[in-house]
C-alpha cells in the first residue's frame, strides 16, 4: 500500500481516471479533453468499470477511444485495486443499477467528479444519490473525499442534497467548479443578425420543453426554425411546416451553426443540464444563446437568461440592434475563455500540488 501514494519520480504523482467508457456524449467528451491536460502533469492510468449501467461488452466511447490512442494510454478494465495519489471518479451514476463497486481504491484524495445534477427541478433527486456515493465510499480508503460539481446550477444541486443528508458529511466539495473543458475557435458573430433561431441536443426526451414552449420559441413569423436532434419529434410524426426538423448527428456542427444566428435552448421542466456544452458550442459559433436561468448560470453574462415566452422580445430586439447582438455574442465568447485547458491545468496542478504536500489541495 506504502507504494500506492510515492509521489516522487520523474514523471510526477500517479494520477488514476475511474470511468465506465461507454458513456456517450458529455462525460467521455470532457474526461477525453481533460486526460491531454492531466498526460503532462503525471504518470496517469485510465480504468474502465464495466457497470450493470452499460452491460458487459468492452465498447469505448469514440471521443475516448481516439485520445487513449494518440496519448498511448492503456484502458485497464476492472481491476480489483486503484491506487494513486489522486484518483479522479467521473460520473457515479454508474453505480445506480449495482449493489458494490466492484473494486477497492487507495488514494491521498479521492475527487468524484458529479456530472449529473443530484437534484431535479422540484427538489427531487436526479439518481439514487446516497446509494452511489456509499458503494464508492465502502470501496475506498482516502485522506479526503471530494466531490467536484460541473457547473454553478450542478453545484447548487450537490450542496442543497449534502446539506439534507448529514450522513454524507465525509465528503467535501472543491472550491472551484471542474468544469468542462471548451477550446473550441471562436468564430467572430455576423454583422447582420437576422431571426433565424434552433436547438440542438440529443434526442432524449428530458432534453425538449412542452411542445407549447416550443411553438413559443419557433414561431411561424420567424425566418427559420431549425431543430437539431429532432428525431422524436419526427417519430411523433408533429407537423410544423415552419420548422426544419433534422435527426440527430444529420448534419455536421458547423453547418448546422451557420443556419442559424439564436440558439433557443429550454429542456423538460423536471430536468436540466448540468453543463451545457452545447451552449459552448453556440457560443464559440459566436450566436447568441437564451435558455433557462439554471442552465444559464454557468454562462453568466454570456447567454441572455430567460423564459419561453420571453424569446420572441428578445430576439426582436437584437435584430434591430446588430451592435447589440455582437456585443452579447461577445459577452459569450469572453466567458468561455474560463473554461480552457489553460485554466483548467492551473487546477488540477493546484489539486496534484496539495497532494505532493501531503495533503489534499
Amino acid at each position: 500500500m506504502a507504494a500506492a501514494f510515492d509521489a516522487t519520480g520523474a514523471r510526477g504523482p500517479r494520477l488514476a481516471y475511474v470511468i465506465d467508457p461507454r458513456f456517450a456524449g458529455g462525460t467521455s467528451a470532457a474526461v477525453a479533453a481533460e486526460l491531454r491536460v492531466a498526460a503532462g502533469m503525471g504518470r496517469v492510468t485510465v480504468h474502465a468499470r464495466r457497470s450493470a449501467m452499460f452491460g458487459a461488452d468492452h465498447q469505448v466511447a469514440p471521443a475516448l477511444r481516439e485520445v487513449l490512442d494518440e496519448l498511448g494510454l492503456p484502458l485497464v478494465w476492472d481491476a480489483p485495486e486503484i491506487a494513486a495519489e489522486l484518483v479522479i471518479l467521473h460520473n457515479p451514476a454508474f453505480l445506480k443499477f449495482q449493489p458494490e463497486f466492484g473494486g477497492r481504491i487507495l488514494a491521498r484524495h479521492l475527487v468524484v467528479v458529479a456530472h449529473e445534477n443530484f437534484l431535479r427541478p422540484g427538489g427531487v433527486e436526479g439518481f439514487d444519490v446516497g446509494a452511489c456515493l456509499a458503494r464508492i465510499d465502502r470501496a475506498s480508503l482516502a485522506l479526503r473525499k471530494s466531490i467536484a460539481p460541473v457547473s454553478a446550477h450542478n453545484r447548487a444541486t450537490v450542496e442543497t442534497w449534502l446539506a439534507a443528508n448529514p450522513a454524507a458529511l465525509r465528503w467535501d466539495v472543491l472550491d472551484s467548479d471542474w468544469f468542462n473543458i471548451c477550446d473550441m475557435a471562436p468564430v467572430p458573430p455576423t454583422d447582420a443578425p437576422r431571426d433565424r433561431r434552433g436547438r440542438h441536443s440529443r434526442p432524449g426526451f428530458e432534453k425538449f420543453p412542452a411542445l407549447a414552449d416550443l411553438d413559443r420559441c419557433f414561431p411561424p413569423h420567424a425566418e427559420a426554425n431549425v431543430i437539431l436532434g429532432a428525431d422524436m419529434l419526427i417519430a411523433a410524426q408533429v407537423v410544423r411546416p415552419h420548422w426544419t426538423m433534422l435527426p440527430f448527428r444529420s448534419v455536421e456542427v458547423e453547418a448546422y451553426f451557420g443556419m442559424i444566428d439564436f440558439l433557443v435552448y429550454f429542456t423538460a421542466p423536471t430536468w436540466r443540464e448540468s453543463f451545457g456544452r452545447v451552449i459552448a458550442e453556440a457560443l464559440a459559433a459566436g450566436k447568441v444563446v437564451l435558455t433557462d436561468p439554471d442552465t444559464g448560470a454557468a454562462f453568466g453574462p454570456g447567454v441572455l437568461a430567460c423564459t419561453p415566452a420571453e424569446v420572441d422580445a428578445a430576439i426582436a430586439r437584437l435584430v434591430a440592434d446588430p451592435a447589440a447582438y455582437r456585443a452579447q455574442a461577445a459577452r459569450g465568447q469572453a466567458v468561455l475563455a474560463g473554461f480552457s485547458t489553460g485554466e483548467f491545468a492551473t487546477r488540477l496542478a493546484a489539486l496534484i500540488a496539495g497532494v505532493a504536500r501531503g495533503r489534499a489541495a
